[in-house]
């Protein structure tokens, strides 16, 4: 059996402040462990206190407005998953109130094969009004509301997020294993349809992975970084890092905030990415060569700005984004859309 090395450390910081984060730990695109960066929190001074506080503690904010949730049966082990045809998840979707999910899993703490429960990306304004005042930080350079994600010991697939990140481990310990964004072939993703939230996770295990069906993933582990998260600890993942996450306790709360600096009024690039699946991906191969220099050239401006030898009048979807010009590309995209 293949020995694949271990995940390299994931750089730690101390004493971060907002200007160390915008001006040093940021820039650099790497990710990054904050340690104690909300150990004054008073959800981390009750979660190290005991379960029970931090359980207590949540109780005082929360609203009477079911939460989303999801629930495996004690045989994923955790992991929340496909199942062996990957044609549907090995795990339920419902709703809850928070109050009896919380209680829940102080029950399961003494079993040895509990049901796999998590709460996910719960907006925490919504479901527990007032915790993100007590609890804050003030890093962000824009404002985003933080989320929550509660549960028990699970473990999520590696898979990447379309904006960048700061998460808060509160309660329990979390485990982070990241991959820089070219490893995706070495990833191996799953369906794009068909996603656990939103975008497409790894199909490897990192726990047992089959070298025999996944051998890039041997050249992933080279590129990998690892972090093991108390509370009071936060990370910081750079935009499309690949990150798998496991939960290390009976209960465990993460809070994170989410976000994006791109323009406003853009078009979604996974829409983009479809529309280039059903046009370009079944030509002819010579044809494709043609069209990757065409995106090249054109979108990705790897020869510079592809339109610096136009007068600007005359650059038109080429030019800048005004508002104007990107309604009118709009329109055009809507309207060819339509004759298909």
């Amino acid at each position: 059996m293949t020995e694949l090395p271990q995940p390299k450390p994931i750089r730690d910081y101390e004493g971060v402040d907002r200007r160390r984060f915008l001006e040093e730990i940021r820039p650099a695109g790497q990710p990054a462990v904050l340690r104690g960066l909300a150990q004054d929190w008073p959800a981390v001074q009750a979660a190290l206190r005991s379960d029970e506080e931090i359980v207590a503690y949540l109780k005082r904010f929360r609203v009477e407005r079911p939460v989303c949730a999801i629930v495996g049966a004690p045989e994923i082990g955790g992991r929340f998953f496909y199942t062996d045809d990957v044609l549907r998840f090995n795990f339920e979707r419902g709703t809850t109130l928070l109050d009896p999910f919380l209680d829940k899993l102080l029950r399961d703490r003494g079993i040895a094969s509990p049901l796999a429960m998590a709460v996910q990306s719960e907006i925490i304004p919504e479901i527990m009004p007032g915790f993100e005042i007590e609890n804050a930080i003030d890093l962000l350079p824009m404002p985003t509301a933080p989320r929550a994600w509660i549960g028990n010991r699970i473990r999520v697939a590696p898979h990447y997020d379309l904006m960048e990140n700061i998460g808060i481990v509160v309660a329990g310990r979390r485990r982070f294993t990241v991959f820089p964004p070219e490893q995706l072939a070495n990833l191996y993703p799953g369906p794009i349809e068909l996603t656990p939230a939103g975008t497409p996770v790894s199909m490897v295990d990192l726990e047992r992975p089959d070298l025999d069906r996944f051998p890039g993933f041997a050249e992933a582990m080279t590129a990998a970084q690892g972090a093991e998260l108390a509370p009071g600890d936060a990370i910081y993942l750079p935009f499309h890092w690949w990150h798998a996450v496991d939960s290390l306790e009976p209960v465990n709360l993460f809070v994170n905030y989410w976000w994006n600096e791109s323009r406003a009024g853009l078009g979604n690039p996974y829409d983009a990415l479809m529309h280039a699946l059903y046009a370009l991906r079944h030509l002819p191969p010579e044809q494709r060569d043609v069209w990757r220099e065409v995106f090249d050239h054109y979108v990705f401006c790897a020869h510079g700005d592809p339109a610096a030898h136009l007068p600007a009048p005359a650059q038109g979807v080429l030019g800048p984004p005004t508002p104007e010009r990107l309604e009118r590309m709009r329109a055009t995209l809507a309207q060819a859309l339509g004759r298909f």
